[in-house]
């Protein structure tokens, strides 16, 4: 066993805005391990999804930050200038796309210097090599299997090789998979090596929000088991 430990991030941009505090709290009640919070800003990436407010608010409803993570994915421009606002609104981990930053590797000492994780998302297009050189300093790596910006997409199992690769080099690193997850192609990235799967439509729809988080927590176990 090599101690990775399966956690499933369901993404809220999935969820029923209108309802997002009952969406959110029947999550962690169907045994989640974290929420993956998309935040695009119409410049990075060309949508705009929901703001520090609702972040905060749902922080408010869910106080426990040891108890209920909230995992940041920071699909903006300029990421520096929100890590302080991020951090006082509750988040646990700020996500970061390398494409958007001249200087990763202050960014993710100005991450852990606001107490939260850090993490690197690299888009399709993106070699993991230009991640590598400071990837020892990061608590976790994002593959992006669809293109940044919108939920729905299909999944790419093409990017597993870069899973692969990161796995291989970092055995011990959280390595997220993130596009077109669910009971169907959770396999292919957990035998791909990643621990940390965050799934939308998936979850959202499913007719037993349970049955599928074990389905796919249960995946991950299988795979990683034999790492």
């Amino acid at each position: 066993m090599c101690g990775l430990k399966p956690i499933i991030a369901p993404s809220i941009l999935s969820a029923n805005f209108i309802n997002l505090g009952s969406d959110v709290t029947l999550l962690f009640l169907n045994q989640c391990d974290w929420i993956h919070i998309d935040v695009m800003d119409g410049n990075f990436v060309p949508n705009i999804s929901i703001g520090f407010p609702v972040l905060h608010q749902l922080r408010t409803l869910l106080v426990d930050k040891s108890k209920y993570f909230f995992d940041c994915h920071m699909m903006v421009a300029n990421p520096e200038q929100w890590v302080a606002t991020v951090a006082e609104y509750g988040g646990n981990q700020y996500t970061f796309h390398l494409e958007s930053t001249k200087d990763p590797k202050n960014l993710v000492k100005l991450i852990h210097a606001h107490g939260m994780r850090a993490a690197c998302a690299l888009k399709p297009q993106t070699e993991i090599e230009q991640v590598l050189s400071f990837a020892d300093q990061l608590d976790m790596v994002l593959v992006m299997t669809v293109e940044p910006g919108f939920g729905g997409q299909s999944f790419m199992p093409e990017m597993m090789s870069k899973v692969r690769k990161l796995r291989q080099l970092y055995p011990k690193l959280d390595i997220q998979v993130d596009g077109g997850l669910g009971p169907e192609t959770v396999n292919v990235a957990a035998e791909a090596g990643a621990n940390v799967i965050v799934a939308g439509t998936s979850v959202f729809k499913a007719k037993d929000q349970a049955k599928t988080i074990q389905t796919l927590r249960d995946a991950v176990v299988r795979h990683t088991s034999k790492l």
